[in-house]
């Protein structure tokens, strides 16, 4: 598939090279046609294959091993997701359905998921009811037991936030015309200061932005390319009050998963590192991916969403998260 190279050593794929893949590893589905599927992430090319499938082949090493983890705990999720949201609720979880390994040329473990109807969220169709949606999600999604989940590290979304101190403030330090560099510089203050989270770590999705969401039917119809999955601090996936292209449904978003000062003080952080990364990184290869680098560090240096650090819709579910949170205090997957 050409397009503009990402990484300095990404790797090229095409529609024979799926074709190959296939032919030697999964011959059943051989004689399906194959299409390259334009919108694509930063680490996966994406094929969709006959009506119902999509093959997803890493293009750069860090996403190695997404396929295997999907394969192991995708399945988990979306089952404790079923038995959490309201029956008339559904949304999807795609869990490969097939793997396939390196080969014919290529080296990296790949994957055959689902291919799922619906379309990326965008600012033109704003609805709070896709961030109530999403809320919802989020909550049921922490509810499920951690178990033996993979942790979060130090400098993965819902590890240890310290580690990146450094960085983003030789970031910050830099050249940023037109951004609130002074408040930015507050945002990480609070966020690199704030309390960790003490109670028990949840599941994450680790990269909720409209580009990993499916609506269908104005609803919440999938949340895809979990990448980033793990246990660790919530406040990972608070993201969305922020990444989430609509003001309406930020605003929802974050009225609905609640949580306390020092959560949203390290959430905000968990959105100010990568963007700061994103906006030079991807300012060539990926011009729209920059320019909503540079959105979310507007929104983040424009101050708190709409609700207030006080306010006590928040505390109240902050509390409520922390009593869950505590071991044996949540129910089984």
């Amino acid at each position: 598939m050409t397009r503009r190279r990402m990484h300095p050593d990404q790797v090229d794929t095409s529609v024979d090279l799926v074709r190959r893949l296939l032919a030697a590893q999964h011959p059943r589905w051989a004689d399906l046609p194959v299409e390259p599927v334009v919108e694509a992430g930063t680490d996966h090319d994406l094929y969709r294959l006959g009506h119902d499938l999509l093959v997803r082949l890493p293009v750069i090493g860090w996403a190695a091993g997404q396929a295997a983890r999907d394969a192991r705990w995708l399945p988990v999720l979306g089952q404790g997701l079923r038995e959490r949201l309201p029956g008339d609720r559904g949304c999807e979880v795609p869990a490969p359905v097939a793997l396939g390994a390196p080969g014919e040329g290529y080296a990296h473990p790949w994957s055959v998921v689902p291919w799922i109807e619906g379309v990326v969220p965008t600012a033109h169709d704003d609805d709070d009811l896709l961030g109530r949606d999403l809320a919802e999600l989020v909550v049921a999604l922490q509810r499920i037991a951690p178990a033996d989940g993979p942790a979060r590290g130090p400098g993965e979304r819902g590890g240890p936030l310290g580690v990146l101190d450094a960085e983003v403030r030789a970031r910050l330090a830099g050249p940023l015309p037109g951004l609130d560099v002074t408040a930015l510089r507050e945002v990480w203050e609070r966020a690199v200061t704030a309390p960790a989270w003490e109670a028990a770590p949840v599941w994450l999705h680790g990269d909720l932005q409209a580009g990993n969401l499916l609506v269908r039917d104005g609803r919440l119809a999938a949340v895809i390319d979990w990448g980033g999955l793990g246990v660790g601090d919530p406040a990972a996936d608070l993201a969305p009050a922020w990444t989430l292209p609509g003001a309406r449904a930020r605003a929802a978003y974050r009225l609905g998963v609640g949580y306390d000062a020092p959560t949203w003080s390290r959430a905000a952080g968990w959105v100010l590192a990568p963007a700061l990364a994103g906006l030079d990184y991807y300012a060539s290869s990926r011009p729209d991916l920059s320019a909503e680098s540079r959105r979310r560090l507007e929104l983040l240096a424009a101050g708190p969403g709409p609700i207030s650090r006080g306010d006590p819709r928040a505390r109240r579910r902050s509390r409520r998260r922390r009593r869950a949170a505590r071991p044996g205090g949540r129910g089984g997957a």
